[in-house]
């Protein structure tokens, strides 16, 4: 179980670190002004919605191919892809959706384009960008559950391996440790998310 958890841990922070440049150059008030500009943000979004149509499941398999089932390896790098994806859809809607006042002011003090950023608009995004990555840690840790059953490693992996040799005792351990792990997370991902907000 604590591989789970730390598989997704892993994979929640490398793709936190993917998704934020990508949120910038994906977000039309940042990144869409002029041909260049404009060309960078439809490149950075189809990649986005490429990558998010992918299932963590079929990348899970397919990595688990390439460095071996039961790996905790093969999960990380398919919940890094996907997360990455789709924490950088939410978090470019966030920078779209901040208030512009704060940005014409700074902007109206001569700041270049790297200041307006750094003090017009992260401190506008911080909250929402912490309680989307704690929310998408708790999702991983699910969704990791499962991807153990495809050769993802971790207590999926387990699972998997218990109910192929009929030790149902220990499945069920299993699939217990996980109800508890998932309901103890889901209650402290909120409570720190109410905080947030």
């Amino acid at each position: 179980m604590l591989v789970t958890i730390f598989m997704a841990l892993i994979a929640t922070t490398i793709g936190t670190i993917i998704a934020v440049p990508l949120s910038f150059l994906a977000a039309s008030n940042i990144t869409r002004k002029g041909k260049l500009g404009s060309a960078i943000y439809f490149l950075v979004r189809a990649f986005l919605n490429i990558i998010r149509s992918y299932e963590p499941l079929v990348l899970a398999t397919i990595f688990a191919m390439i460095v071996g089932f039961g790996s905790p390896f093969a999960g990380v790098i398919a919940l890094s892809i996907t997360t990455a994806a789709s924490l950088g859809k939410m978090f470019s809607e966030s920078v779209e959706g901040i208030d512009s006042g704060p940005i014409e002011a700074i902007t109206a003090t001569g700041a270049n384009r790297l200041q307006v950023v750094m003090y017009a608009v992260v401190p506008q995004i911080i909250p929402d960008f912490m309680s989307f990555t704690i929310y998408h840690w708790d999702i991983n840790v699910r969704i990791s559950t499962i991807i153990g059953f495809v050769g993802g490693g971790g207590i999926g992996y387990f699972l998997s391996q218990r109910v192929n040799t009929l030790q149902y005792s220990s499945a069920g351990t299993a699939l217990l440790a996980i109800i508890i792990v998932v309901w103890a997370l889901d209650f402290l991902s909120s409570e720190i998310r109410k905080q947030l907000v």
